[in-house]
């Protein structure tokens, strides 16, 4: 006899559905947890903490004192932070910057107590998210005030002839304590720059020194020091400001320049009328043919004269006897502006004519129309994004076979397209051999330059390529690779740029440095950058079988030795519990529930004799 359903067993299928059901939902619940995690401590590990009167030996002890227990995991752990954040170690502090904001960053996901051990001198306290900080605990161990004079920068051409004249810009000053506020340092107001070269002091000068801040100075070094064969090839100079009483930190008295010095220019480059295309050309053309260039400039409305010229870099007058001559010894002449004005100086190597008068003006865009000489090392621009040309002159291309268009542009991207680049071959003098020339008629081309990034690069890739072809890959142009900057301060990485073609891919190089060699590799990023942290030294680099050959200088000088005013003051902190959210499906029972539910309406059902 069929027995009927019962309240027990709907109340059994109800629970086993709706467990099922939930399960089926699983909903998320949130609690606060304050979390087992163990403490943080992120200890400053920037030089200033070795500096004059910095106190690590103390930050040690304080991290290490704050990471012992205070969380049920267990001991705390200690990141270092300055220019970079990574793991616990006791080495001397090593980093050129202080840097907290990603430290903190990193640290945001955590849960359990945070703590800062710093002296307060942070460099992007600015980046630093408010809620963040104000949940760490900081420990503040300043360093005690004092006078220090130092030497913040040299500036100067990278690369110059032999015979040349070079000025530098010096820039100095002093920091922390006034000659009035710290007693006994009679004298303080003037100190010695000195400028050396193989360690010989060559140059000096008494300077007057600010209170505080940094002033400018100009030191000029006679063109009889770069004369001669021993003094060709890469040098390092060494400003140095001496002779200042009471200064307490001695290693950022001195900064490293680094430069080139080569044979009579290589590259001479004339403007008239002088205008933004002749500024922007020569700075790139210096960096990118890797040897001097000499500008000069016409200075008078008419241009060309025996009087019309001045040397571009002082605007000191020049001589057009004295132009003929550079132009004549030259490998490669540019003229930019008017080429009438140019006519009675004769070239014999490549020339480079980029016209920027008398054009039609307009927005014209450039564009590249097939294949050429240049096609390769021009084939990545994007020439839809980049900023028209302001003008472009009529240019009629030679009768020859050898002539070449390279670029075309078209107005307001309608019409027909105009030459702007034109490559082309002449007899050589005497009718021996060919010179390389190449016609640029688009004007306004530096706002490529100007805009910086990408349209920087197209920029700095259309005038390599051009120098390439017109120098025959001669003076320097195959190097990969070339120094972002030829000095870098303590504890700073040393920055490479990949400038070769094709992809950027890495590199072996060899270091010499004081008699001792070492090996490494530059691992150049998808934006084509490399990075190396080495110690203080002047290394010459090489790579084994290439052309890629220099000087880089990693200076004992930072700006971490000078005192700086904390930017962090010390606090307790605040206790931050973290949002904990379980979904349903995480706790077992709920199936536990939904399996006795309906296990026991079963066994239930058949001894009832229920289908």
């Amino acid at each position: 006899m069929r027995r009927r359903l019962t309240v027990g067993l709907a109340l059994l299928r109800v629970t086993g559905m709706a467990a099922v059901v939930l399960l089926l939902w699983n909903p998320v619940t949130a609690r606060l947890d304050p979390g087992d995690a163990p403490p943080l401590v992120l200890l400053d590990a920037s030089l200033s903490m070795s500096g004059h009167e910095g106190r690590w030996r103390e930050a040690l002890d304080s991290a290490r004192a704050l990471a012992k227990g205070g969380g049920r995991g267990g001991g705390g752990v200690i990141w270092r932070f300055g220019s970079s954040v990574r793991a616990y170690d006791t080495l001397p502090p090593g980093d050129g910057a202080t840097r907290l904001a990603p430290a903190l960053a990193a640290a945001a996901g955590r849960g359990g107590p945070l703590s800062i051990v710093t002296d307060g001198a942070i460099d992007d306290v600015v980046d630093v998210p408010p809620d963040l900080l104000r949940r760490a605990r900081i420990v503040q161990l300043p360093r005690p005030p004092f006078f220090d004079a130092y030497v913040a920068a040299v500036d100067g051409p990278r690369r110059v002839a032999a015979g040349d004249t070079l000025r530098l810009k010096v820039s100095y000053g002093t920091a922390g304590k006034t000659a009035g506020e710290n007693a006994g340092a009679r004298g303080r107001g003037q100190g010695t720059l000195a400028l050396y070269l193989a360690g010989r002091r060559v140059v000096s000068r008494v300077v007057a020194l600010p209170d505080s801040g940094t002033v400018f100075s100009e030191i000029t070094l006679p063109p009889a020091l770069f004369t001669g064969s021993a003094r060709a090839g890469w040098q390092a100079l060494e400003v140095r400001l001496e002779g200042v009483a009471g200064d307490s930190e001695p290693r950022d008295d001195a900064r490293v320049f680094v430069l080139e010095v080569s044979p009579p220019p290589s590259v001479v480059l004339l403007a008239s009328p002088p205008d933004w295309d002749s500024r922007f050309l020569a700075r790139t053309l210096s960096d990118v043919a890797r040897v001097p260039v000499r500008t000069f400039v016409g200075s008078e409305p008419g241009g060309g004269g025996e009087r019309g010229w001045r040397d571009g870099a002082s605007l000191a007058p020049v001589s057009g006897a004295d132009v003929a001559r550079a132009v004549a010894g030259a490998r490669l002449v540019v003229r930019v502006g008017d080429p009438a004005k140019f006519d009675r100086f004769s070239a014999p190597g490549a020339v480079l004519t980029w016209r920027t008068a008398r054009g039609q003006e307009g927005d014209w865009y450039v564009q590249l129309p097939g294949p050429s000489a240049l096609a390769g090392a021009l084939g990545g621009i994007a020439w839809d994004s980049l900023a028209p040309a302001a003008a472009v002159s009529d240019l009629a291309l030679p009768s020859d076979s050898t002539a070449v268009v390279v670029l075309t542009a078209r107005l307001a991207r309608r019409g027909a397209p105009r030459p702007v680049l034109v490559l082309s071959e002449r007899a050589g003098k005497g009718g021996v051999g060919s010179a390389r020339e190449a016609t640029v008629a688009a004007a306004g081309l530096f706002r490529w330059a100007f805009r910086g990034g990408a349209s920087a690069e197209a920029y700095r890739a259309l005038v390599a390529a051009l120098t390439d072809w017109l120098l025959a890959e001669g003076a320097g142009s195959r190097e990969r690779f070339a120094p972002v900057t030829y000095e870098v301060p303590n504890g700073m990485p040393l920055a490479w740029r990949w400038i070769g073609s094709g992809s950027p891919r890495d590199l072996a190089v060899r270091l010499t440095a004081g008699g001792t060699t070492r090996s490494d590799t530059l691992r150049f990023d998808a934006t084509g950058r490399a990075e190396l942290l080495l110690p203080p030294a002047l290394y010459a680099y090489a790579t084994p079988g290439g052309p890629e050959r220099g000087v880089v200088a990693v200076e004992t000088y930072s700006s971490e030795w000078r005192p700086a005013t904390a930017t962090l003051r010390a606090q307790a902190g605040g206790a931050v519990a973290l949002v904990a959210s379980t979904a349903l499906r995480e706790r077992w029972w709920m199936f536990v529930i939904a399996i006795a539910a309906f296990a026991t309406e079963w066994a239930w059902r058949r001894r009832q004799g229920l289908p």
